[in-house]
């Protein structure tokens, strides 16, 4: 399979990181997204919806849209858990990522931390309010985790990949995550598990 990849890309990295665990190979194709690599009508023809992560798999299909990508490498393995309220329990988190999560986190860390001179192309108010629903988003995760080691039927998933991957570069973006106690001792349990790499491996 080949995968089509941003290295910093916290998306690009969750399939890196479960294809890795699984111990599935890919062939990792490099896509510079800053100089719009793409928009080309060669990637559009691929996803045209224009974005990496992008998977091409064995037989030539193409997959993008990162949590489709890991339940599509994860099923059937022991990261999606087999009883059927355990495996939505995992997509609600996994929603929830790319839904109240990711738009914030990850957007505030683009401007901040990848986009040469993003800073000044942003307002206060813009920071302000990614700032703010990024900590709600932490703040639910900080309450769920009190009670549980793991997001879904209280073992490792495909959850655990899909909020880890930005919430660990979360500081890039401006978000402290000392208050959040028990997101902390999570991200060290994840980084705990067999086969973990890190994102610039």
């Amino acid at each position: 399979m080949r995968l089509y990849n941003m290295h910093n890309s916290g998306n690009c990295y969750k399939v890196r990181l479960t294809a890795h665990q699984l111990g599935l190979p890919l062939d990792i194709i490099h896509v510079d997204v800053l100089a719009q690599e793409t928009r080309t009508d060669k990637f559009l023809a691929k996803n045209p919806n224009g974005r990496v992560p992008l998977l091409e798999t064995d037989d030539g299909r193409f997959l993008p849209e990162s949590n489709a990508i890991l339940f599509y490498l994860g099923e059937k393995t022991p990261l999606v858990p087999d009883d059927s309220f355990e495996r939505a329990q995992m997509l609600q988190w996994m929603f929830f990522e790319q839904y109240s999560h990711e738009p914030y986190i990850a957007v505030a860390r683009f401007w901040l931390s990848i986009k040469p001179g993003g800073r000044d192309e942003i307002s206060e108010s813009q920071l302000a309010t990614w700032h703010e629903r990024g900590h709600q988003a932490l703040a639910v995760m900080e309450k769920h985790l009190t009670h549980t080691d793991f997001f879904a039927a209280n073992r490792y998933t495909l959850a655990d990949i899909a909020l880890y991957a930005y919430t660990h570069a979360a500081g890039d973006g401006g978000f402290d995550l000392a208050p959040y106690e028990a997101v902390r001792a999570w991200l060290a349990r994840v980084e705990a598990q067999p086969r973990h790499i890190t994102m610039e491996a």
